[in-house]
């Protein structure tokens, strides 16, 4: 039987540039659901120092961030966990690189993965990864990827990660509120958590596979528009939506069954197209710079 894995979606709230904090916090939380039996937790982007580029702390704080990510190591090992640690902001001279990573409960880093796909505010502050192509890699849970945010919104980003064979994709985010435009919350004030509830479950019918997406989650601000939007779940062929956490900060675990995903492979044989010979869609697929 395909195995059970229970997974911790952490919808924290991270204090702007305050790195100690969050940690500390983020700690407690995955403590917890070490003594709950969780193989996995997951935190969301940015959750060491929240998104605040103008801030004039946010560059020392991205700096002091990076040295997290050896504490977060220590910690998986110590509780025989696996850890996603949000996203950790790292300086590359001038330049900010937005990083995610998934650490084995042994404690070593299984899976590197940069931003590509900035949200357009981003662009001015950090480096995409460009071309590079999307990994996937092994873990104890199995073949996993990792995208972050605004990645959620490019199905070829899936594309790539399933044709290197990952069936759990983890997905920390920062979303908002804010980013929907004045014309677009005239027309759905909601839309974003429509965007979000609708898109997550889509990626994982279409691709058979788990999406992990753990949000920021935040109290209410002025207006409903400067809200968090939180929504943290994981998407699930045949399933849909699973552990769904609501605005405010907040912890879900949830049984990750790999058996529904073998199920809804075997029904929809979506990885088995991508193999067959003259796929229709091929091109669009490449590793090492040869076709699938």
């Amino acid at each position: 039987m395909a195995p059970l894995h229970k997974v911790a979606l952490i919808q924290l709230y991270p204090k702007p540039v305050s790195p100690g904090e969050n940690f500390a916090k983020a700690v407690s939380f995955i403590k917890d659901a070490a003594e709950k039996g969780c193989h996995l937790a997951v935190l969301p982007e940015y959750h060491l120092t929240s998104w605040v580029p103008d801030d004039p702390a946010f560059r020392s704080s991205c700096a002091e961030s990076s040295t997290y990510l050896s504490k977060y190591q220590e910690l998986a090992k110590e509780l025989n966990i696996c850890i996603v640690p949000g996203t950790v902001i790292e300086t590359q001279g001038d330049s900010l690189l937005n990083i995610a990573y998934f650490i084995s409960s042994n404690g070593e880093i299984c899976g590197r993965y940069q931003k590509k796909n900035l949200w357009h505010p981003e662009r001015r502050h950090l480096v995409s990864s460009a071309q590079e192509p999307h990994r996937a890699f092994d873990t104890p849970l199995g073949r996993v990827g990792l995208l972050i945010c605004w990645d959620l919104a490019f199905p070829e980003a899936f594309r790539e990660l399933i044709a290197d064979g990952a069936d759990i994709i983890c997905l920390p985010a920062f979303w908002t509120m804010k980013d929907l435009s004045d014309e677009g919350y005239e027309l759905n004030p909601d839309g974003e958590a429509v965007f979000l509830n609708s898109t997550v479950i889509a990626r994982a019918f279409e691709n058979t596979c788990a999406v992990v997406f753990v949000n920021v989650g935040g109290p209410p601000e002025k207006g409903e528009k400067t809200n968090f939007a939180g929504l943290s779940q994981i998407g699930m062929p045949h399933i849909g939506s699973t552990g769904k956490i609501g605005r405010a900060e907040g912890v879900s675990i949830v049984d990750l069954d790999m058996n529904v995903l073998k199920i809804a492979e075997e029904n929809y044989k979506v990885r088995e197209d991508m193999k067959a010979e003259g796929w229709h869609y091929a091109y669009t697929q490449i590793r090492d710079g040869s076709k699938l």
